[in-house]
């Protein structure tokens, strides 16, 4: 439905007035179902309330909440739409059905907008629920030990609460869609007629997506980091016709990867067989299968417990057993599904069954590092090339290296846009932002600059970055020093670690000049976070609560609340992964 434009502070004119009364009119009739067709007296009906709360790291459970809010509201529900965080106490003990959509991040952890809610529920001064009735889908990815560990851990927390399940969690795969679909209606029954002229339809999908994705151009692919670097950083150029494909600033790319010809080759000669093979399941032959198809580098739970009696390997399938997995992991660590099968060289295998055991090959996500506004028909990423060595044989990371090794300018290259609206710059260009990104996590930091650049925006920013040298490591070296000088970039931090005999890291570059970082927030800055989660985004957290502690006076417990509250009022922003 169009809305036409009513400007504040405006009198309405008669289209405007005229479509205000039908909308108002719609709305009410949103609310109420009745029978006026043959003069009886009309029973109102209002439509049963659920909502539908999500917490999502990179959008998926967002898009799945806003799917089941689709599907209920087409079967007579009014349903209400929210972030796991923007829900407190008191709403959740008003509730009367509630669907949670949670996907788990890191090493089983609430994602960033579901953290808050989680720490609410599980206080011991938690309200008893039982008046709601609710139901869980978790999202989650079995190669990781923690499937759907937020999904699982809300689920049991709301029982012990003494609400009642509607229908039993659904713990998805990375291939979540589908199963979510089904999930929702058979739970959700219809228990009103809703009326079609005003239901809406299912929220329209943007055309590419990873069902679909786009075939884009790359236009520049090209290495940032010195000669005498141990990374290898690349910034890559896609052209994205904006017709095609358009995007916001704090968004993310994802990019569809082959598996390298070296590892398929290395595959199709340790099953003995040949690449134009046919398969009896699959109309296509082997090594377009094992180059397109399957994940055949990290090995899966299915691949491991398919694998393991074939081996005859009494130390792995010992590991395999042990209900204490850490062993096991450390065991795998810097091997992937090749180096598991040749533990055995006399191994043999039913092939159809042996792709049975492996992953889907997934996209990957990277944080787009160009604003739109400066950078017309262009999408950049800024991506660490993974490179490892493990018993005389170079691995790789899947899609880094792909787009390293095979993405030259020409290549076309599957993408699509992964919204990301909880990592927005501000929408006040006066308000203040403090940017913590090291390494590649500078990404998303080089688009807000530019982005405030074409917006002529007037407020203060600050960046914190930092690697291991400055003269190998300092990528976009040249960009950011003319963006400080500009006066664009108002303050500048650099923690180079290597460059002393101490190491130096972002976060104590945030300790040093704790008093402004302080005075900033207290002013209304926005605190935004990027790059690696399961040691630096603890380390700047860490060093954020000490600063409160140190500069603000408060204790350790107001100080975790004055944390809590920049999340609140979404001034503390995180992109990490």
């Amino acid at each position: 439905m169009e809305i036409p434009y009513i400007p504040k502070d405006a009198p309405y004119s008669g289209d405007q007035k005229a479509w205000l009364s039908g909308f108002l009119a719609g709305l009410h009739s949103r609310l109420v179902i009745g029978d006026n067709q043959n003069n009886h007296d009309t029973q109102t009906t209002v439509l049963k309330p659920i909502d539908i709360l999500y917490g999502t790291q990179t959008g998926n459970s967002e898009e799945v909440a806003n799917d089941a809010a689709d599907i209920a509201r087409n079967r007579g529900y009014q349903p209400r739409v929210a972030e796991l965080d923007s829900v407190d106490l008191n709403q959740l003990s008003n509730m009367e059905k509630a669907l949670i959509v949670v996907s788990t991040y890191g090493e089983g952890e609430m994602p960033d907008n579901g953290q808050l809610f989680w720490d609410a529920i599980s206080a011991t001064t938690a309200p008893r629920l039982e008046s709601l009735e609710y139901g869980v889908i978790g999202l989650g990815d079995t190669s990781y030990e923690f499937f759907c560990q937020a999904g699982k851990l809300i689920d049991t927390r709301l029982e012990q609460l003494g609400a009642s399940r509607f229908a039993s969690r659904l713990d998805c795969d990375v291939e979540f869609e589908e199963p979510s679909k089904n999930w929702v209606l058979e739970n959700l029954p219809e228990v009103g007629v809703a009326d079609p002229k005003i239901t809406l339809a299912d929220s329209p999908k943007p055309k590419w997506n990873r069902k679909n994705p786009y075939a884009a151009e790359v236009i520049e692919n090209t290495n940032l980091s010195g000669d005498t670097s141990a990374k290898e950083i690349r910034h890559i150029a896609i052209s994205l016709p904006e017709e095609e494909l358009s995007y916001h600033t704090g968004d993310a790319l994802a990019v569809v990867p082959e598996n390298s010809p070296e590892l398929v080759k290395l595959w199709i000669d340790a099953l003995k067989l040949d690449f134009k093979s046919e398969l009896d399941c699959y109309d296509r032959t082997l090594g377009d299968l094992l180059t397109h198809s399957f994940e055949i580098s990290t090995p899966s739970k299915d691949f491991i417990r398919g694998i393991e009696p074939l081996l005859k390997n009494d130390q792995f399938t010992r590991l395999v057993n042990d209900d204490d997995k850490a062993p096991l992991q450390r065991f795998l660590w810097g091997k992937d599904c090749l180096d598991l099968i040749q533990l055995n060289d006399k191994i043999s295998f039913d092939i159809n069954e042996l792709l049975n055991w492996l992953k889907p090959l997934q996209h990957r996500a990277y944080s787009i590092s160009s604003s739109p506004l400066a950078n017309e028909s262009e999408v950049h990423l800024t991506v660490a090339a993974v490179r490892w060595n493990y018993n005389d044989r170079p691995h790789h990371g899947v899609c880094s290296t792909y787009l390293a090794d095979m993405c030259p300018a020409g290549k076309l290259t599957e993408v699509f846009i992964l919204p990301n609206k909880a990592f927005r710059i501000p929408a006040d260009d006066s308000a203040s932002m403090i940017m913590v990104g090291p390494g590649t996590g500078v990404a998303p930091f080089r688009a807000f600059l530019q982005e405030r650049q074409e917006r002529g925006a007037s407020g203060f920013n600050w960046l914190f970055f930092g690697d291991q040298h400055r003269e190998c490591d300092f990528i976009y070296e040249s960009e950011i020093t003319k963006m400080f000088k500009s006066g664009l970039l108002d303050r500048l931090d650099l923690a180079f670690s290597r460059d002393q005999k101490e190491k130096v890291y972002v976060q104590h570059k945030m300790l040093e000049s704790g008093k402004d970082i302080y005075a900033q927030l207290m002013d209304g800055a926005y605190f935004y976070v990027c790059g690696d989660a399961s040691r630096m985004a603890k380390d700047v957290d860490a060093a954020l609560h000490n600063i409160a502690e140190i500069h603000g006076g408060l204790s350790s417990e107001d100080a975790a609340a004055f944390v809590d509250g920049l999340k609140r009022e979404k001034r503390y922003l995180r992109d990490v992964y």
